[in-house]
């Protein structure tokens, strides 16, 4: 943690140090990265420093249930054409990990943070960003997590008459609603393929009619405004009506997506969409997400499916069968205890290919997978399912924390 000193008041001083200490401490301890605590340490020490620490920066907050990591990384890369960013790009995304991301941002004039959806509305407040991307919103994390419209009315609330610039996703009803009491918005047409949270109108309750890539509400007329970019096919459409092509080391439509509204983000910081998508496409993972890694004579494929709307992106991305998976789910705290969300998932796509199931809740999907009718294997560690595999590809999909355990275990 270093931060913009010239700036700072002597308490603001004594926090960031007081931060970098923590964070050695748990670095040495082997407890990680040490970003977290290091942030706690520094805001107990001064509950402002947050807002400190941002003054200096134009600041780009990205929230949303799926693919913000990913976003943030691609927006840094694109500004980084413009100049030096600072981000938190290991997805320390709650107050702390962001206070101690942006304390190390040195002489840095970008702050492009990735923001968990419950903190949006507070880490805004402190950090006065010049825009705000919003990408989608769906159920995670059951147990914990405000319902989706109540967490939409919370931004809804919380960014009216918000001075930022709201790049929102034109296609998500919820992420609409939520954006709209903003008055300067930039509308990307991103897709969503996840809808099951989207079917009742987050205005007045009413079903939303879906015609096409469409949709309105019959009864208040709320509906779909009209885009100014636009991800068509393996182009970005630009409010000129120039298309761009998007070349990408990340695969899957979601990620030509979550490019489309990178490159709106980062035109309003004068970097021009060219410029924006050559850049991104240094990125080859985030966060081992995407690797392929060498394990046991094998080479996995490490994917994160945190939620309903993830399994049913991930499911676009993986090789055809024969091609083995394995599947990996935990319920622990990071991860929300509930696992009914399991049977939201439409495992069905699975269909054909060779099936290993481990994890800490093994056994609840395993359930889910019989109902489902396929064939799979339950296994106690990852090195007996990939043994149980042939030499070659395995794709490797897992949610929060059973992802953690597997790039341990691989040393990834």
């Amino acid at each position: 943690m270093a931060g913009n000193s010239e700036s700072m008041t002597p308490r603001a001083k004594l926090a960031v140090t007081a931060g970098r200490a923590a964070a050695r401490v748990s670095r040495a301890a082997g407890r990680g990265s040490g970003s977290v605590i290091g942030g706690k340490v520094a805001l107990r020490f001064d509950p402002e420093l947050l807002a400190r620490v941002a003054q200096h920066l134009d600041v780009v907050l990205v929230s949303a249930t799926n693919g913000k990591t990913t976003t943030t990384r691609l927006i840094a890369e694109a500004l980084r054409a413009s100049g030096p960013v600072v981000s938190n790009a290991l997805g320390a995304n709650m107050p702390a990990g962001i206070t101690s991301a942006l304390a190390g941002g040195g002489d840095a004039r970008y702050g492009v943070i990735e923001v968990d959806e419950k903190y949006l509305v507070g880490v805004a407040r402190d950090t006065d960003p010049k825009a705000i991307a919003l990408l989608n919103l769906s159920r995670d994390q059951l147990d914990r997590a405000a319902e989706t419209r109540m967490l939409a009315e919370k931004w809804r609330e919380g960014l009216s008459g918000s001075k930022s610039i709201v790049i929102a996703n034109a296609d998500d009803p919820l992420i609409v609603w939520a954006a709209s009491s903003s008055p300067n918005v930039v509308w990307v047409a991103a897709g969503q393929e996840w809808k099951d949270d989207a079917w009742s109108c987050p205005a007045c309750g009413g079903v939303m009619q879906r015609p096409g890539d469409d949709w309105f509400c019959g009864e208040c007329g709320f509906r779909r405004p009209t885009a100014s970019w636009a991800l068509q096919g393996d182009h970005v459409v630009d409010p000129h009506g120039s298309a761009w092509p998007i070349h990408l080391q990340l695969p899957g439509r979601a990620n030509k997506a979550n490019a489309a509204t990178s490159a709106a983000v980062a035109a309003c910081f004068g970097v021009p969409p060219q410029v924006a998508l050559e850049r991104m496409y240094q990125v080859q993972a985030v966060a081992g997400r995407y690797d392929v890694v060498q394990f046991q004579d094998r080479d996995l494929r490490l994917l994160l499916a945190k939620n309903p709307a993830g399994w049913l992106e991930t499911f676009t991305l993986i090789d055809p069968p024969p091609t083995p998976v394995i599947l990996s789910v935990n319920a622990r705290g990071a991860d929300g205890t509930d696992t009914s969300w399991l049977w939201d998932v439409d495992y069905t796509r699975l269909a054909g290919h060779p099936i290993c199931v481990i994890g800490d809740r093994r056994l609840d999907l395993a359930v889910r997978l019989e109902v489902a009718g396929l064939d799979f294997r339950v296994c106690d560690t990852l090195d007996e399912a990939v043994q149980m595999s042939p030499p070659g590809r395995i794709e490797l999909i897992a949610n929060y924390t059973a992802f953690q355990d597997v790039r341990r275990r691989v040393g990834n």
